[in-house]
């Protein structure tokens, strides 16, 4: 089970694990749950530079289609290329189906939110 205290989040409803220079990145279950049945799922190519609040991919589900903002900037070093494949698997486990991994500056994650403020974000829903 992920800590989800230790990950930052956005106001776009990812989540985010900070390795080193290396940030993970996921959709909550909160965003998973409004989404419904997750279908389709593009995300950008392997060395790709996003930037933080940019749209850098897209989610569809069986009720909408939802955009990937990339929650840093940074270089994409590795897409998890089982959620493209199998797109439910954000359904079945939001916090261990990975999208994205960036190579990023790790002094940037300071501006993203912690466990309580997203919460507090989400009415208490997440």
């Amino acid at each position: 089970m992920t800590d989800l205290s230790s990950l930052k989040y956005t106001e776009e409803h990812e989540w985010v694990a900070v390795a080193g220079d290396v940030a993970t990145v996921g959709i909550t279950d909160y965003a998973a749950d409004k989404l419904g049945d997750v279908v389709y799922v593009d995300l950008p190519a392997v060395g790709t530079t996003v930037t933080a609040g940019a749209v850098c991919g897209e989610i569809e589900s069986t009720k909408s289609v939802g955009e990937l903002y990339a929650p840093l900037t940074g270089e994409v070093v590795e897409i998890n290329d089982a959620v493209v494949d199998d797109p439910s698997a954000v359904n079945a486990d939001a916090f261990g189906a990975w999208l994205v991994k960036i190579q990023i500056d790790p002094a940037d994650a300071d501006g993203l939110l912690d466990r309580a403020a997203y919460v507090a974000l989400t009415g208490g829903e997440a």
